[in-house]
Protein backbone atom coordinates (compact mmCIF):
# COMPACT_ATOMS: atom_id res chain seq x y z
CA UNK A 1 0.00 0.00 0.00
CA UNK A 2 1.45 3.38 -1.00
CA UNK A 3 1.51 6.28 1.44
CA UNK A 4 1.45 10.07 1.09
CA UNK A 5 2.39 12.59 3.77
CA UNK A 6 0.52 15.78 4.55
CA UNK A 7 2.56 18.02 6.84
CA UNK A 8 0.71 21.00 8.32
CA UNK A 9 2.94 24.06 8.58
CA UNK A 10 0.61 27.03 8.13
CA UNK A 11 0.45 28.51 11.62
CA UNK A 12 1.88 31.92 12.46
CA UNK A 13 3.05 30.92 15.91
CA UNK A 14 2.22 34.23 17.59
CA UNK A 15 3.47 32.99 20.95
CA UNK A 16 6.98 32.69 19.51
CA UNK A 17 7.04 36.52 19.40
CA UNK A 18 8.83 36.41 16.05
CA UNK A 19 8.53 37.70 12.50
CA UNK A 20 9.72 34.29 11.30
CA UNK A 21 7.15 31.53 10.65
CA UNK A 22 7.14 29.13 13.58
CA UNK A 23 8.16 26.08 11.53
CA UNK A 24 11.33 27.88 10.34
CA UNK A 25 12.72 28.14 13.85
CA UNK A 26 15.53 25.63 14.09
CA UNK A 27 15.89 22.47 16.13
CA UNK A 28 19.08 20.51 15.72
CA UNK A 29 20.25 22.97 13.07
CA UNK A 30 17.30 22.50 10.71
CA UNK A 31 13.78 23.98 10.48
CA UNK A 32 11.24 22.41 12.82
CA UNK A 33 9.22 20.87 10.00
CA UNK A 34 12.28 18.96 8.74
CA UNK A 35 11.92 16.62 11.71
CA UNK A 36 8.38 15.66 10.69
CA UNK A 37 9.59 15.07 7.14
CA UNK A 38 12.43 12.91 8.47
CA UNK A 39 10.10 10.74 10.53
CA UNK A 40 7.70 10.41 7.61
CA UNK A 41 10.44 9.08 5.34
CA UNK A 42 10.30 5.84 7.35
CA UNK A 43 7.01 5.17 5.52
CA UNK A 44 8.71 5.61 2.11
CA UNK A 45 6.01 8.07 0.97
CA UNK A 46 5.05 8.32 -2.67
CA UNK A 47 4.13 11.99 -2.31
CA UNK A 48 4.83 14.64 0.33
CA UNK A 49 2.66 17.75 0.64
CA UNK A 50 3.55 20.67 2.89
CA UNK A 51 0.63 22.95 3.77
CA UNK A 52 1.92 26.47 4.36
CA UNK A 53 0.29 29.72 5.39
CA UNK A 54 2.08 32.47 7.27
CA UNK A 55 5.35 33.24 5.47
CA UNK A 56 4.54 30.67 2.81
CA UNK A 57 7.26 31.81 0.37
CA UNK A 58 10.02 31.45 2.97
CA UNK A 59 8.70 28.10 4.17
CA UNK A 60 8.43 26.82 0.58
CA UNK A 61 12.02 27.88 -0.16
CA UNK A 62 13.31 26.06 2.92
CA UNK A 63 11.23 22.99 2.10
CA UNK A 64 12.50 22.71 -1.47
CA UNK A 65 16.09 23.07 -0.25
CA UNK A 66 15.47 19.95 1.85
CA UNK A 67 13.41 18.05 -0.72
CA UNK A 68 13.15 19.36 -4.30
CA UNK A 69 10.27 16.94 -4.96
CA UNK A 70 8.03 18.21 -2.17
CA UNK A 71 4.62 19.65 -3.10
CA UNK A 72 3.90 22.96 -1.38
CA UNK A 73 0.35 24.31 -1.08
CA UNK A 74 -1.00 27.40 0.68
CA UNK A 75 -3.81 27.70 3.21
CA UNK A 76 -4.80 31.31 2.59
CA UNK A 77 -7.14 31.48 5.60
CA UNK A 78 -6.49 29.54 8.80
CA UNK A 79 -9.92 27.98 9.37
CA UNK A 80 -8.87 24.88 11.30
CA UNK A 81 -6.97 21.66 10.85
CA UNK A 82 -9.57 19.97 8.62
CA UNK A 83 -9.51 22.99 6.34
CA UNK A 84 -5.69 22.85 6.30
CA UNK A 85 -5.65 19.18 5.27
CA UNK A 86 -8.23 19.90 2.57
CA UNK A 87 -5.71 22.19 0.86
CA UNK A 88 -3.67 19.08 -0.05
CA UNK A 89 -6.53 17.55 -2.05
CA UNK A 90 -5.40 18.71 -5.50
CA UNK A 91 -1.75 17.83 -4.82
CA UNK A 92 -2.81 14.27 -3.99
CA UNK A 93 -5.22 13.92 -6.90
CA UNK A 94 -4.84 10.43 -8.31
CA UNK A 95 -2.75 9.20 -5.37
CA UNK A 96 -3.62 5.69 -4.25
CA UNK A 97 -3.27 4.35 -0.74
CA UNK A 98 -3.08 6.15 2.58
CA UNK A 99 -2.47 9.68 3.71
CA UNK A 100 -0.75 10.41 7.02
CA UNK A 101 -1.22 13.84 8.58
CA UNK A 102 1.77 15.21 10.52
CA UNK A 103 2.52 18.57 12.11
CA UNK A 104 5.48 20.78 11.33
CA UNK A 105 5.75 21.96 14.93
CA UNK A 106 5.76 18.46 16.45
CA UNK A 107 9.31 17.21 15.86
CA UNK A 108 9.64 14.04 17.93
CA UNK A 109 7.12 11.62 16.40
CA UNK A 110 9.27 8.62 15.53
CA UNK A 111 9.38 6.52 12.40
CA UNK A 112 8.64 3.48 14.57
CA UNK A 113 5.44 5.07 15.83
CA UNK A 114 4.32 5.88 12.30
CA UNK A 115 5.11 2.29 11.36
CA UNK A 116 2.79 1.10 14.14
CA UNK A 117 0.03 3.29 12.73
CA UNK A 118 0.65 1.87 9.28
CA UNK A 119 0.41 -1.66 10.71
CA UNK A 120 -2.93 -0.81 12.36
CA UNK A 121 -4.24 0.37 9.01
CA UNK A 122 -3.08 -2.88 7.43
CA UNK A 123 -5.17 -4.86 9.93
CA UNK A 124 -8.33 -3.16 8.70
CA UNK A 125 -8.93 -0.02 10.77
CA UNK A 126 -10.43 2.70 8.58
CA UNK A 127 -8.94 5.52 10.64
CA UNK A 128 -5.92 5.37 12.94
CA UNK A 129 -5.31 8.17 15.43
CA UNK A 130 -2.12 8.60 17.44
CA UNK A 131 -2.78 9.12 21.14
CA UNK A 132 -0.82 9.32 24.37
CA UNK A 133 -1.45 9.04 28.09
CA UNK A 134 -0.80 12.53 29.45
CA UNK A 135 0.64 13.11 32.90
CA UNK A 136 -1.26 16.40 32.90
CA UNK A 137 -3.94 16.33 30.17
CA UNK A 138 -4.46 20.08 30.41
CA UNK A 139 -6.06 21.50 27.27
CA UNK A 140 -5.39 18.55 24.96
CA UNK A 141 -8.25 17.00 23.01
CA UNK A 142 -9.53 13.80 24.65
CA UNK A 143 -9.92 10.41 22.95
CA UNK A 144 -13.18 8.71 23.88
CA UNK A 145 -12.63 4.95 23.49
CA UNK A 146 -15.20 2.24 24.14
CA UNK A 147 -14.65 -1.46 23.58
CA UNK A 148 -11.32 -0.89 21.85
CA UNK A 149 -12.87 1.46 19.29
CA UNK A 150 -12.34 5.21 19.12
CA UNK A 151 -15.79 6.80 19.15
CA UNK A 152 -14.92 10.48 19.03
CA UNK A 153 -12.31 13.11 19.79
CA UNK A 154 -13.45 16.00 21.94
CA UNK A 155 -11.56 19.29 21.99
CA UNK A 156 -10.98 20.62 25.50
CA UNK A 157 -13.15 23.69 24.92
CA UNK A 158 -16.09 21.47 24.00
CA UNK A 159 -15.50 18.64 26.51
CA UNK A 160 -17.76 17.83 29.44
CA UNK A 161 -16.36 17.41 32.96
CA UNK A 162 -16.43 13.63 32.49
CA UNK A 163 -14.57 13.85 29.19
CA UNK A 164 -11.99 16.22 30.64
CA UNK A 165 -11.16 13.54 33.23
CA UNK A 166 -9.91 11.24 30.43
CA UNK A 167 -6.10 11.01 30.33
CA UNK A 168 -5.86 9.52 26.82
CA UNK A 169 -5.14 12.53 24.63
CA UNK A 170 -4.97 13.36 20.95
CA UNK A 171 -1.65 14.05 19.23
CA UNK A 172 -3.34 15.20 16.03
CA UNK A 173 -1.57 12.62 13.87
CA UNK A 174 -4.00 10.67 11.69
CA UNK A 175 -3.75 7.92 9.07
CA UNK A 176 -6.53 6.92 6.66
CA UNK A 177 -7.17 6.06 3.06
CA UNK A 178 -6.49 9.26 1.12
CA UNK A 179 -9.83 9.37 -0.72
CA UNK A 180 -11.74 8.56 2.47
CA UNK A 181 -9.89 11.26 4.39
CA UNK A 182 -10.99 14.01 2.01
CA UNK A 183 -14.52 12.61 1.81
CA UNK A 184 -14.83 12.74 5.59
CA UNK A 185 -13.41 16.25 5.70
CA UNK A 186 -16.14 17.38 3.32
CA UNK A 187 -18.69 16.40 5.98
CA UNK A 188 -17.00 18.32 8.81
CA UNK A 189 -18.72 21.48 10.04
CA UNK A 190 -17.58 24.33 12.26
CA UNK A 191 -20.30 24.32 14.91
CA UNK A 192 -17.95 24.46 17.90
CA UNK A 193 -16.60 26.96 20.41
CA UNK A 194 -13.79 28.13 18.09
CA UNK A 195 -15.84 28.19 14.88
CA UNK A 196 -13.17 26.10 13.15
CA UNK A 197 -13.18 22.98 11.00
CA UNK A 198 -11.52 20.37 13.23
CA UNK A 199 -9.76 17.38 11.69
CA UNK A 200 -10.69 15.51 14.86
CA UNK A 201 -14.36 15.55 13.80
CA UNK A 202 -13.69 13.03 11.03
CA UNK A 203 -13.78 10.27 13.64
CA UNK A 204 -17.38 10.96 14.64
CA UNK A 205 -18.38 11.32 10.98
CA UNK A 206 -16.73 7.99 10.16
CA UNK A 207 -18.37 6.22 13.11
CA UNK A 208 -21.73 7.53 11.94
CA UNK A 209 -21.11 5.75 8.64
CA UNK A 210 -20.26 2.48 10.35
CA UNK A 211 -16.51 2.80 9.77
CA UNK A 212 -13.91 1.82 12.36
CA UNK A 213 -11.41 4.02 14.18
CA UNK A 214 -8.65 2.89 16.54
CA UNK A 215 -5.94 4.49 18.64
CA UNK A 216 -2.22 3.72 18.50
CA UNK A 217 -0.34 5.13 21.49
CA UNK A 218 3.16 6.49 21.90
CA UNK A 219 5.18 8.01 24.73
CA UNK A 220 4.03 11.51 25.64
CA UNK A 221 7.53 12.87 24.92
CA UNK A 222 7.05 12.12 21.21
CA UNK A 223 4.06 14.43 21.02
CA UNK A 224 5.79 17.56 22.31
CA UNK A 225 4.59 20.53 20.26
CA UNK A 226 6.49 23.80 19.97
CA UNK A 227 4.52 27.00 20.61
CA UNK A 228 6.91 29.24 22.54
CA UNK A 229 10.63 29.92 22.66
CA UNK A 230 10.75 28.27 26.07
CA UNK A 231 9.27 25.11 24.54
CA UNK A 232 11.76 25.37 21.67
CA UNK A 233 14.63 25.51 24.17
CA UNK A 234 13.20 22.51 26.03
CA UNK A 235 12.86 20.64 22.74
CA UNK A 236 16.48 21.41 21.85
CA UNK A 237 17.58 19.98 25.20
CA UNK A 238 15.48 16.87 24.57
CA UNK A 239 16.87 16.50 21.06
CA UNK A 240 20.48 16.84 22.23
CA UNK A 241 19.96 14.32 25.03
CA UNK A 242 18.56 11.82 22.50
CA UNK A 243 21.44 12.36 20.04
CA UNK A 244 24.08 12.04 22.75
CA UNK A 245 22.58 8.82 24.04
CA UNK A 246 22.35 7.47 20.49
CA UNK A 247 26.01 8.30 19.80
CA UNK A 248 27.25 6.62 22.98
CA UNK A 249 25.10 3.54 22.28
CA UNK A 250 26.67 3.36 18.81
CA UNK A 251 30.20 3.22 20.22
CA UNK A 252 31.23 6.89 20.16
CA UNK A 253 33.19 8.27 23.11
CA UNK A 254 31.91 11.62 24.38
CA UNK A 255 34.30 12.88 27.03
CA UNK A 256 31.77 15.42 28.34
CA UNK A 257 28.45 14.57 26.67
CA UNK A 258 26.54 17.56 28.02
CA UNK A 259 28.92 19.95 26.17
CA UNK A 260 28.65 18.33 22.72
CA UNK A 261 25.94 19.58 20.37
CA UNK A 262 24.63 17.64 17.39
CA UNK A 263 22.66 18.54 14.28
CA UNK A 264 19.69 16.65 12.87
CA UNK A 265 21.85 14.64 10.43
CA UNK A 266 25.17 14.29 12.28
CA UNK A 267 26.76 10.89 11.67
CA UNK A 268 29.74 9.66 13.73
CA UNK A 269 31.40 6.29 13.35
CA UNK A 270 32.25 3.81 16.08
CA UNK A 271 35.38 4.46 18.14
CA UNK A 272 35.48 8.13 17.23
CA UNK A 273 36.30 10.34 20.21
CA UNK A 274 34.68 13.72 20.77
CA UNK A 275 36.28 16.01 23.33
CA UNK A 276 34.37 18.69 25.29
CA UNK A 277 32.70 21.74 23.78
CA UNK A 278 32.31 20.55 20.19
CA UNK A 279 29.48 21.78 17.95
CA UNK A 280 28.30 19.88 14.87
CA UNK A 281 26.29 21.88 12.35
CA UNK A 282 24.28 20.24 9.56
CA UNK A 283 25.94 17.95 7.05
CA UNK A 284 28.78 16.48 9.10
CA UNK A 285 30.09 12.92 8.91
CA UNK A 286 32.96 11.65 11.05
CA UNK A 287 34.39 8.20 10.39
CA UNK A 288 35.56 5.58 12.85
CA UNK A 289 38.63 6.34 14.90
CA UNK A 290 38.62 10.07 14.22
CA UNK A 291 39.23 12.49 17.08
CA UNK A 292 37.48 15.86 17.32
CA UNK A 293 39.29 17.89 19.93
CA UNK A 294 37.88 20.51 22.25
CA UNK A 295 36.20 23.75 21.19
CA UNK A 296 35.90 22.82 17.50
CA UNK A 297 33.01 23.68 15.18
CA UNK A 298 32.15 21.56 12.11
CA UNK A 299 29.53 22.15 9.43
CA UNK A 300 29.07 20.53 6.02
CA UNK A 301 32.35 18.66 6.49
CA UNK A 302 33.71 15.13 6.39
CA UNK A 303 36.43 13.64 8.57
CA UNK A 304 37.81 10.30 7.45
CA UNK A 305 39.11 7.45 9.60
CA UNK A 306 41.73 8.49 12.15
CA UNK A 307 41.55 12.18 11.21
CA UNK A 308 42.22 14.69 14.00
CA UNK A 309 40.50 18.07 14.25
CA UNK A 310 41.39 20.83 16.70
CA UNK A 311 41.44 21.98 19.37
CA UNK A 312 39.84 25.29 18.44
CA UNK A 313 39.39 24.38 14.77
CA UNK A 314 36.62 25.24 12.35
CA UNK A 315 35.60 23.08 9.40
CA UNK A 316 33.22 24.88 7.05
CA UNK A 317 31.13 23.44 4.19
CA UNK A 318 33.15 21.48 1.68
CA UNK A 319 35.97 20.63 4.07
CA UNK A 320 37.19 17.08 3.37
CA UNK A 321 39.78 15.43 5.59
CA UNK A 322 41.23 12.20 4.25
CA UNK A 323 42.40 9.30 6.38
CA UNK A 324 44.85 10.33 9.07
CA UNK A 325 44.78 14.03 8.13
CA UNK A 326 45.33 16.49 10.97
CA UNK A 327 43.96 19.98 11.46
CA UNK A 328 45.34 21.79 14.49
CA UNK A 329 44.45 24.72 16.70
CA UNK A 330 43.03 27.94 15.23
CA UNK A 331 42.76 26.46 11.73
CA UNK A 332 39.82 27.14 9.41
CA UNK A 333 39.13 24.95 6.38
CA UNK A 334 36.53 25.78 3.73
CA UNK A 335 35.80 23.88 0.51
CA UNK A 336 39.19 22.22 0.58
CA UNK A 337 40.58 18.70 0.61
CA UNK A 338 43.32 17.67 3.01
CA UNK A 339 44.96 14.51 1.64
CA UNK A 340 45.86 11.37 3.65
CA UNK A 341 48.31 12.06 6.44
CA UNK A 342 48.66 15.77 5.62
CA UNK A 343 48.96 18.21 8.53
CA UNK A 344 47.67 21.76 8.89
CA UNK A 345 48.94 22.38 12.34
CA UNK A 346 47.99 25.87 13.52
CA UNK A 347 46.97 29.45 12.75
CA UNK A 348 45.96 28.77 9.14
CA UNK A 349 43.10 29.46 6.74
CA UNK A 350 42.73 27.13 3.76
CA UNK A 351 39.92 27.65 1.26
CA UNK A 352 39.16 26.31 -2.22
CA UNK A 353 42.35 24.29 -2.18
CA UNK A 354 43.96 20.87 -2.15
CA UNK A 355 46.71 20.00 0.32
CA UNK A 356 48.70 16.98 -0.83
CA UNK A 357 49.56 13.84 1.06
CA UNK A 358 52.27 13.72 3.71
Amino acid sequence: MSTSLIVLAAGQGTRMNSDRPKVLHELGGVPLFAHALGAGRALEPERVVLVTGHGSAAVAKAARALDPEIEVVVQEEQLGTAHAVAQARDALDGADGDAVVLYGDTPFISGETLGAMQAARATGADIVVLGFEAADPGRYGRLVVEGGQLHRIVEFKDASATERAIALCNSGVVAADSALLFDLIDAVGNDNAAGEYYLTDIVEVARGRGLSAVVVTCDEAETLGINTRAELAAAEAQFQAMKRAEAVANGVTLVAPETVFFAFDTWIGRDALIEPNVVFGPGVTVESGARIRAFSHLEGAHGSRDAVVGPYARLRPGAELAEGAKVGNFVEIKNAEIAPGAKVNHLTYIGDAFVGAE
